[in-house]
Order: C-alpha cells, then structure tokens, then sequence
C-alpha cells in the first residue's frame, strides 16, 4: 500500500526514465550496505524453500535457480545492480540488451508509462555502454562469494551502425566477452527499436548468429553455456513453429518468449506489460507442443499477478520473468511471487 501510494504521488511526477535509473541507483546503493541489504531480504526477498533444480535434476540450468521468476533484460542494462535486484527476491537476473560496441540509443524520450493498463511502452534503441564495459562489471560481480551465487544471464544484441550482413559479428564478439562470467546467454532479434532487426528472426538469418554466439560463447567460458532466442510476440504462429524446429534442429537450450509488441496505436516503440499477457500465452503454448518437453522455455510478456505467473506455467515455461509488473507493484513483489509459486508449481 506505502508503494502504491509513493508511485501515484511521487514516481508518476518524474520523467519515467529519470526515475527508473534513479530507483536502479537506490537499488544498487542499498545491496553495498550489509544491514540495509540483510532487513531487504529478510523484509522483501526472503527465498524459497526449495530452488528450481539443477540440470543434472531436470533444471534448465547447470546450478539450482533460487526462483522461478527472474528478472527480464531492459532494466539493468550495465549490470550494474544485480546484487540488489537478487536481494529484492528475483530468482536470476538478465542484464542487457549488450551491444559490442558502446552507442547511446535513440533520442529521448523514449520511454512512457500507461497505468490504467499497467504497461510500459519504450523505443531505448539498445543503449549500452558496449560489451568490454558489460565484461567488466560481470567479472567484477564474480569475484565475490556473493556475486558468483547469483544466477546471471546476458542478453546480446546488434550495434545501430551495424548491418544486417555483419550482425553475426556484433553478436559474436559480445559472446566472446560476456559468456565467462554468465549463466546462460540470449541472443536478441526481437526488439523493435533497432531498424531492420526483426527481420533476424527469419530462420535463414537466424542460424548464423546463433552457430557463432555457441562457438564463441563456449570457447570464451571452456564450458557449455547455455543458449537461448528471444522472439516477438508478433510473429505470425507459422514463423514461431520455424524458430522452434530451428531450435530442435541445431540443439539449442530453448527459447526467451516474448519481447515487446508493437501491436498497438500509442506511438513509436514496443509496449511490455499487462495488455501483452494474451499473446504470450499463445506462444508459449505453442513453442512447448512444437519443442516437446526438453528445450527451456523462459516465459515473459504481461505476467502481473501469481495467477498469470500459474497460467505462463501451465501453458509450459520452465522459467519466467517480468519488469513492468515490477515497476507498478514494487520491491516486495518478486519474492512474494517466488514463495507463492514455490509452494504450488510442480517441477517438470
């Protein structure tokens, strides 16, 4: 109620993306305190019982994920407040989207507030300090004890400047940068905020990216690291059925659905949150009877309440992950979520 009241009298005052880096600071300042980061978890963050399993368990990951719903790529670009987002109860956090080189997105403002819908709407256009900088700030978090215990995935994307022809090397390179010091890694054709992107997911263009993001992702870390697509909700049903034999076809550890839609009127940009849940579920649903039981599915788009979070499940994710409903419902919403799953979800 105190957070309800705070975002309808203070936050909705502020210029949206002004106040989501000044309350990703507050976050990030916060996990450096031992006594405010201990009553944080203790008040908000408290974990479950039980962790999703390892993959050596049936898990999707190489270790035990301490909830089943992380946090998506767009708020943490840097990674820089991961320890704070794991102190407020999110399971794994995804950073990103990372670019090779350093690029400052699109003009302002890009981003935009809807509460009577409770949806996001952005056109950030990947800004990013660029993947050195990402591999740096993740290396330093893994030379804690704490930081090596988060479950950290990273989401990579394509420079502006870059063309169509030469993605597979921006995506290459942020995998030789990045893959060491994460979990799982994401390649990202899905945002609409970078001209001609979308045109990626077509399977033609897609396999390329995704045979160099493994060699160079594996080679750089000397292990396996998982590897995921991130698609859009606004794929049509046939292009989503050609990703998933994609993903069978070449072996890949499953799929991010969805991104952000662009089936609205409001204006430039793509919109996440509550009005996004419909589709999602679609394609969720339908990724798992084309994939069959083994590929990870990581369901994202409108989750906004425990019950959305039990409908994402049932329609098949393994994993979820939000970020608008995150804005509209405050720091003690993810690790409720958690404990409230955790006593009900079965594990596949």
């Amino acid at each position: 109620m105190f957070y309800e009241l705070f975002y309808k009298t203070v936050l909705t005052r502020v210029d949206p993306e002004r106040i989501h880096d000044v309350c990703l600071e507050a976050i990030e300042t916060v996990s450096r305190v031992p006594l405010a980061r201990d009553m944080a978890r203790q008040v908000w963050g408290r974990r479950p019982a039980f962790p999703v399993p390892s993959a050596n368990q049936g898990g999707p990951f190489a270790r035990p994920v301490p909830g089943l719903l992380g946090l998506a790529a767009g708020m943490d670009k840097e990674g820089g407040a991961v320890e704070g987002l794991d102190m407020l109860g999110f399971g794994f956090v995804e950073v990103g989207t990372v670019t090779a080189q350093p690029q400052e997105g699109n003009d302002r403002p890009r981003m935009w507030r809807y509460p009577a819908t409770r949806a996001i709407r952005n056109r950030m256009g990947f800004n990013s300090s660029g993947a050195d900088e990402a591999a740096r700030r993740l290396r330093a978090l893994r030379s804690t004890v704490r930081g090596r215990s988060i479950v950290v995935g990273a989401n990579i994307g394509k420079n502006r400047s870059t063309s169509l022809a030469n993605a597979v090397g921006d995506y290459r390179y942020c995998a030789s940068r990045l893959a060491r010091w994460v979990d799982y890694l994401v390649v990202n054709v899905s945002s609409p905020n970078t001209p001609g992107l979308r045109s990626l997911q077509d399977v033609s263009s897609l396999r390329p990216i995704l045979s160099a993001v493994r060699q160079a992702g594996d080679e750089a870390a000397g292990r396996h690291v998982p590897l995921l697509v991130k698609i859009a909700p606004d794929l049509a049903d046939e292009d989503v059925d050609a990703v998933a034999a994609l993903v069978l076809d070449m072996g890949l550890d499953g799929v991010v659905a969805t991104n952000t839609t662009t089936d609205h009127d409001l204006g430039e940009g793509g919109l996440s949150g509550a009005p996004l849940l419909s589709r999602a579920l679609e394609v969720v649903r339908r990724l798992r009877q084309q994939l069959g039981e083994q590929p990870t599915i990581i369901g994202v788009g409108g989750i906004s309440s425990i019950l959305d979070a039990e409908l994402m499940l049932e329609a098949g994710a393994d994993l979820l992950q939000a970020y608008s409903a995150f804005v509209y419902n405050g720091p003690a919403w993810p690790g409720r979520v958690n404990r409230a799953l955790a006593l009900g979800h079965p594990r596949r």
